[in-house]
């Protein structure tokens, strides 16, 4: 075993659990109940639980790309959602943020229920670095940012313009991005992620502290837990501090070895018996290393192909391929629920008790798991999107929750 794969199940183990999050904690008079009937093809005993994840995914895997580097656009987003993969595309950095120029049809992992969904990330972006400019930019454009964000990809605070030096104004980097993405893309960021570079002794420590006073409701930091969690209890979510670990290409530009490194480290995470979520970075995804600190993406291409290919649809379909905020959202409304059914003969009536959900949340979802050898239909329910099932597996139900 590595090194580096026996720090992260250390980590995983040692990573305790408890407490609610503060800052979304609200009046509980405030909470509501949904209900919605089951009904039964035959009278045998069912066993409903609330999934430790969406679609009762054994994993969760989180994957960020820092700084809202164009290739993003141009090579992950393509390679992943499906389309045109850019050709290469030297920038005005004279670095080259293009990819192979070939046709994606996607990658994907299923709900579980007949549907592909594609695979999705994050941006880290810089509001005061995203614009409308040449062809040749080295940033992301706003109709690009939105293109991917539209398409289910989150978003997350890194500083307005990525300062970190002596003198830097922590609070105003954190707030004037804040207000940037809101009045660029209408929505208002709640993850952040503090932007590395040169800066006076645990510079980070005052981006945490600013992050988390202003509306955020974790950072990803240079220290903190993780980047792998057992989420089969209730989390600490309460002003969460995560450490980063970061996927990048080696100097080998000849083999795959670099990238089959990283998949043994995921691998040795999904075969871990509890359900877990495991949270990765990168910057560039273009054909250069951008800065040293970035996947080629030949190398990105193989990673990411090997993970679909093992985990999502055309392999064992256990993975949840999903941004930080979406898991972070399902995982602190699944602590919050209070779930309860009664069962009579063939008909079952399930009742949720719902807590007031922050506003900003995005993601408003809850998977049930069903134990039952009976087939199933359910009746429609207001404030709330159901699927299920029940006419073929018989084991899901998955809620959509209405704001």
């Amino acid at each position: 075993m590595s090194k580096r794969i026996f720090l992260i199940l250390i980590l995983f183990f040692g990573y305790f659990t408890c407490f609610s999050n503060e800052i979304a904690q609200k009046d509980s008079s405030k909470s509501k109940t949904i209900s919605f009937k089951i009904k039964l093809k035959t009278a045998d005993n069912v066993k409903i639980v609330v999934s430790p994840l969406k679609y009762n995914k054994h994993f969760a895997y989180s994957f960020t790309l820092d700084d809202g580097y164009r290739s993003a656009y141009l090579t992950a987003f393509p390679l992943l959602n499906g389309g045109r993969i850019s050709n290469s595309l030297i920038t005005e950095w004279k670095i080259d943020q293009g990819g192979d120029g070939t046709m994606s049809k996607g990658l994907f992992y299923s709900d579980g229920m007949g549907n592909k969904i594609p695979f999705k990330l994050g941006l880290a972006i810089n509001g005061g670095a995203i614009g409308d400019f040449s062809a040749y930019r080295g940033h992301l454009s706003w109709a690009e940012v939105k293109e991917m964000y539209d398409a289910g990809w989150d978003i997350f605070n890194h500083g307005f313009h990525h300062a970190t030096k002596s003198g830097t104004n922590f609070l105003t980097e954190v707030t004037e991005n804040t207000t940037s993405i809101r009045q660029n893309l209408d929505f208002t960021m709640s993850h952040f992620v503090v932007p590395g570079g040169e800066g006076d002794e645990k510079y980070y420590l005052e981006y945490e502290k600013d992050a988390l006073n202003n509306g955020h409701f974790s950072v990803a930091s240079y220290y903190g837990v993780g980047p792998v969690f057992n989420i089969n209890s209730k989390m600490n979510l309460d002003k969460m501090i995560t450490a980063r670990t970061f996927v990048q290409s080696s100097k080998d530009t000849i083999s795959f070895k670099t990238m089959d490194n990283y998949l043994k480290t995921l691998d040795s995470i999904a075969k871990q018996p509890n359900a877990s979520w495991f949270s990765e970075f990168t910057h560039g995804t273009g054909n250069a290393n951008l800065w040293n600190l970035s996947i080629r993406f030949s190398d990105f291409k193989y990673y990411m192909t090997a993970l679909a290919d093992k985990y999502g649809v055309k392999g064992n379909d256990s993975i949840w391929m999903a941004p930080w905020q979406e898991v972070y959202e399902y995982i602190w409304l699944r602590d919050r629920i209070k779930m309860d059914y009664i069962q009579k003969g063939k008909d079952v009536e399930v009742k949720i008790v719902i807590p007031e959900i922050p506003e900003i949340f995005r993601n408003r979802d809850i998977s049930l798991n069903i134990e039952t050898s009976s087939k199933f239909e359910i009746e429609s329910s207001k404030d709330v999107i159901i699927k299920d099932d029940g006419k073929t597996n018989h084991k899901l139900i998955h809620l959509k929750l209405e704001k």
